[in-house]
């Protein structure tokens, strides 16, 4: 049976019409800001709605797991790898424009976040500044509602449109989604397809002067020369995560090739060779400590695959 469901989704995979490109067991840690990661059985990158739709309704019918990955920046694979499908949006998805009549651009979900934050810096358009420097796509910021503590993506949604296997595609307007502290309503398995985020004209010193600032605070604060996944914990409220552990003396702190940093202490850094098993034991160590201390149970800002 195993091998017919198998067959099933490789007869998809191999099929000279199908509009993308297939790696069979791909190393994750290529496909990763933290560099760490063991192979996916397959990582497809899907190039047009019909591919993707057709692989996901392939993969849910043979029930083989599957995850929608972006740029890999909030995220830390297994050292095993993933057993199932990791699908990257690719061509189709990386277009964006912006509608001069309506003031708003529209954006794939496969679109990096910094082109959509510098080209409206370009036009001197304001409303997207907070995330200057963010790494990953626009789809990755949805899903997580990238932001600070002031600013963040939700404020700036009109709608997002998304495909949800047995519901199809759907255009959800962005108030109708939770936006929450680096989470939202999203269902797991709506796969985010584009958006429409406003913007609204204004002084372009102004502009400069927000993303100026923001920029200089993360070099100076985060350790931004070295391979890591960003914030690995929430904040809880009230107080940083960082300032939590960093109050213990665990900066510095290493396993293996992995590192609380030096620099923010709620960065976990790959000096060179860390693998998900190092990360997860400073995590561990993190969270142990400071509940101890305070009574506080840190919560998991990165997204783990593979890892339970």
């Amino acid at each position: 049976m195993a091998a017919r469901h198998t067959s099933e989704l490789q007869a998809l995979l191999v099929d000279s019409r199908f509009d993308g490109e297939v790696l069979p067991n791909e190393p994750l840690s290529r496909h990763t800001t933290y560099r760490i990661g063991g192979p996916a059985r397959f990582l497809v990158q899907a190039d047009s709605i019909g591919a993707l739709t057709k692989l996901i309704e392939a993969c849910q019918a043979e029930q083989v797991p599957w995850v929608i990955v972006g740029r890999g920046s909030n995220l830390l694979v297994a050292d095993e790898g993933y057993p199932g499908v990791v699908v990257v949006l690719g061509r189709d998805f990386r277009h964006s424009y912006f509608d001069q009549e309506r003031s708003q651009f529209c954006a794939g979900a496969g679109v990096s976040l910094t082109a959509v934050v510098q080209e409206a810096f370009q036009r001197t358009l304001a409303g997207l500044e907070f995330a200057v420097g963010t790494p990953g796509s626009i789809g990755g910021a949805l899903r997580m509602n990238a932001g600070t503590r002031t600013d963040w993506m939700g404020k700036a949604v009109k709608t997002v449109t998304v495909f949800s296997p047995g519901k199809g595609l759907r255009k959800i307007p962005g108030s109708k989604i939770q936006w929450d502290y680096r989470s939202t309503s999203f269902a797991p398995d709506d796969v985010i397809l584009e958006c429409e985020l406003a913007v609204e004209p204004a002084d372009p010193v102004y502009i400069r002067g927000k993303m100026e600032a923001s920029l200089a605070r993360r070099r100076s604060t985060q350790p931004l020369s070295m391979p890591s996944c960003g914030s690995v914990f929430k904040s809880p409220p009230g107080t940083s995560a960082g300032s939590l552990i960093e109050g213990l003396g665990l900066k510095g702190t290493r396993v293996g090739g992995a590192q609380i940093s030096e620099m923010h202490a709620n960065f976990i850094v790959n000096t060179g060779g860390a693998t998900a098993r190092d990360v997860c034991a400073l995590m561990e160590l993190a969270k142990t400590k400071v509940y101890e201390a305070h009574g506080i149970e840190l919560k998991p800002e990165v997204r783990f695959l593979g890892i339970s």
